[in-house]
């Protein structure tokens, strides 16, 4: 009876769609996870437009319906965030009138910071270390964590120097990309001090005091995409100002908007990163692992129903007339095609019909 084996087409199909189920939770519970990182790479610029008032040292006084620019740019330190593992990122903020831009030099702005952000690439939280500056703590700041949740989230204000809660809005298109919406806001918090001439706290007869600086911010609004929690639209009110050391009134305001957001161009540009970022995310989290599976099954049935029909094929009792092993086949002795038996009774040359008989 003959031995039949699968066919090399049937062995391949199965083969590669075994490999295709193994490679759907793979790319879902293993690559997507360590596609999930904060970029170090980063080197991108922000830009907060809107109107208000500001304290003109040429004047010395506060000026108002002014419009304000405030610039962010962020760039990656790629050096020390491949030696640390961590997300390190150098933040200049620069506060500008119209008058002081373009500023040559960062200092001559209305108001300029210089930070260094280090978070967990992984988690987003900070990670104290590697010249930290300043030292912060929060969920998010200049992006929320991955697969960004609809519940409040613990914003870090620097200018505060500390959290500031935000709440889940709901969710909000931004240049026709959907994001999930945050507010909050801060309420009139001491936040330093600052020598400053009495005059401008209503102590004319004191040369130099010791003011109390003071915080607010009338709206926090961010939205940020769902996948990567990147930041596709911000919106602030901050209001500084000066009190007498004690002092229960603001007497002389330093910067004042109901609201500054990012521009047009800003907008576009972080939808842009955010839409592709989400988009390799999605690839590898949930595009790819179904395609493999729906593929992989697929042939894996394929190739094993190819499988098992070579096999039946060969075990139905279809003899093989050219399988020289069957007994029953040509060299067999019951096959059609054998030998006559020399010696049987009815062979046409038995010797009892040629022996000649003696007697």
């Amino acid at each position: 009876m003959t031995r039949r084996t699968a066919s090399p087409l049937s062995l391949v199909l199965l083969g590669l769609g075994a490999f295709l189920l193994v490679l759907a939770p793979m790319l879902a519970w293993y690559v997507e996870p360590r596609a999930k990182r904060t970029p170090i790479d980063v080197d991108q610029i922000t830009v907060f437009e809107g109107t208000g008032s500001y304290f003109d040292t040429e004047k010395i006084k506060t000026v108002e319906d002014q419009h304000l620019t405030i610039t962010r740019q962020v760039r990656g330190d790629v050096a020390d965030s491949e030696k640390s593992g961590r997300a390190i990122w150098d933040v200049s903020t620069s506060v500008d009138p119209d008058k002081s831009l373009p500023a040559a030099d960062p200092h001559d702005s209305l108001q300029w910071t210089l930070e260094r952000w280090v978070t967990d690439r992984k988690t987003n939280k900070p990670v104290h270390c590697c010249g930290e500056k300043p030292y912060f703590e929060g969920e998010a700041y200049l992006k929320f964590p991955f697969d960004v949740q609809k519940r409040a989230y613990l914003w870090w204000d620097s200018t505060l120097g500390d959290t500031v809660p935000l709440t889940y809005q709901g969710p909000k298109k931004v240049q026709g990309y959907e994001g999930y919406r945050f507010t909050g806001e801060v309420k009139a918090t001491k936040a330093g001090t600052r020598q400053v001439p009495g005059r401008l706290v209503g102590l004319p007869k004191r040369g130099q005091v010791m003011a109390e600086e003071w915080y607010a911010n009338h709206k926090i609004e961010l939205v940020a995409d769902k996948r990567t929690g990147r930041i596709i639209y911000a919106a602030i009110g901050p209001r500084k100002t000066l009190r007498a050391p004690g002092g229960k009134t603001d007497r002389t305001v330093l910067l004042d908007s109901q609201r500054i957001a990012f521009n047009e161009k800003t907008q576009r540009a972080q939808v842009k990163l955010a839409k592709d970022d989400s988009s390799r995310l999605k690839l590898v989290g949930e595009t790819l692992p179904l395609l493999s599976v729906v593929l992989g099954g697929a042939l894996a049935l394929f190739g094993g129903a190819l499988v098992l029909r070579g096999r039946s094929a060969g075990t139905n009792g279809v003899n093989d007339p050219h399988d020289p092993n069957d007994p029953n086949g040509p060299d067999g002795s019951n096959g059609h095609g054998g030998n006559p038996d020399a010696e049987g009774p009815h062979s046409d040359i038995s010797r009892s019909a040629l022996q000649t008989s003696t007697k």
